[in-house]
């Protein structure tokens, strides 16, 4: 069996989605493994959901550190050391410099709670259901220098009820992204997914014939 792509998370939090790379990479078929789980932010739930299955976690605060470049020279030296090939941000509260992610250019994905590139930044589920827009969702897409920009590479559509609120609508977005985190990072470990231009070729992907409208 080749070799699993080895993964480095970055949290900030409580680490659902990293929770769902865990219980993805606890089963043996799957082509990745979770080698560094890095907090930001010390004592978060997060660092508790790796070390409860023996991944290696570290905290490098931010705060001890004079500016954004050497906070993310020792991120970069820390991904290095632990054999790194693909770094996933999984609730990571920072905004990257352009240094950083030419460092790991086309090596690093994020989730964000949108359909991308509709309501980049914070407080998404409240400007979807503001904006009077019938579907959200999540996606995974490769990081570039632009906050919440990049190639795409798995999206989930959510509808949007009349009723919702901010919370019950984060709540079922939370769902869908704990589902295709996992997928994305499985199409890549398997060689799958290459970048042409601004959009991301998936082989032999299985798109959906179906058409949801809402309201129905």
């Amino acid at each position: 069996m080749s070799a699993k792509l080895k993964l480095g998370v970055l949290i900030s939090g409580r680490g659902s989605n990293l929770q769902s790379l865990i219980d993805a990479t606890q089963d043996d078929s799957f082509p990745a493994e979770i080698v560094s789980v890095i907090s930001n932010v010390p004592d978060v739930a997060g660092l508790d959901r790796a070390a409860k299955v023996d991944i290696p976690t570290s905290v490098i605060n931010h705060k001890d550190f004079s500016g954004r470049e050497p906070f993310e020279d020792a991120l970069h030296e820390a991904l290095t050391e632990a054999g790194v090939e693909l770094v996933c941000l999984a609730g990571f509260m920072r905004i990257l410099t352009d240094g950083f992610v030419s460092r790991w250019l086309d090596k690093m994905i994020n989730i964000h709670p949108s359909l991308l590139p509709s309501f980049k930044g914070l407080h998404t589920h409240e400007r979807a259901i503001e904006a009077g827009v019938r579907f959200s969702g999540c996606t995974i897409h490769f990081v570039r220098p632009e906050m919440d920009d990049g190639p795409i590479i798995a999206q989930a559509a959510v509808p949007i009820r009349q009723d919702d609120s901010p919370d019950t609508l984060a709540g079922r977005v939370l769902v869908e992204e704990h589902k295709i985190y996992p997928l994305a990072v499985k199409m890549i470990a398997e060689g799958r997914v290459s970048i042409t231009g601004s959009r991301v070729i998936v082989s032999n992907a299985v798109n959906p014939d179906s058409t949801t409208i809402n309201p129905a």
